[in-house]
């Protein structure tokens, strides 16, 4: 599948491990996994945050290997769920810093292209979203 703004048809992906329980060398039970999670988010961390967090420094290759949920769904059940979902967040703040960009520099008819790409982004995914009911815009 191509790229949505780009003439891109990248195939670079990460590997998921073929079995999907937990390894033999890995001693945490599924709770003290959820706390970790919930710990993380009340940080602030966002869930792709914290699956980073936690296959660098925790050894977690897959949380929901472990668990039996994902990482958004955990928080959603202890309601540490983040109110916008990440892509739509990302998407804003870099909407953001491009339009404070151009505060600055007016001339600029690239970064004024690229805002106009990453609104229309911004724009198809909330119209996802009011669909899925999954936000209140």
């Amino acid at each position: 599948m191509g790229r949505m703004h780009s003439k891109g048809k990248g195939i670079s992906k990460s590997a998921l491990p073929y079995r999907r329980s937990t390894p033999s060398w890995f001693k945490q039970n599924p709770a003290e996994v959820n706390e970790h999670v919930c710990k993380l988010a009340k940080k602030g961390l966002t869930p792709s945050q914290i699956g980073v967090i936690l296959r660098d420094s925790h050894g977690i290759a897959q949380v929901c290997h472990v668990t039996g949920s994902k990482i958004l769904r955990i928080l959603k059940k202890k309601g540490l769920a983040p109110e916008i979902p990440e892509d739509l967040y990302c998407l804003i703040k870099k909407a953001v810093s491009v339009r404070k960009h151009l505060d600055k520099f007016r001339q600029d008819k690239d970064a004024k292209f690229r805002l106009i790409l990453i609104e229309s982004r911004i724009h198809r995914l909330a119209r996802y979203y009011k669909e899925v009911k999954a936000v209140a815009l």
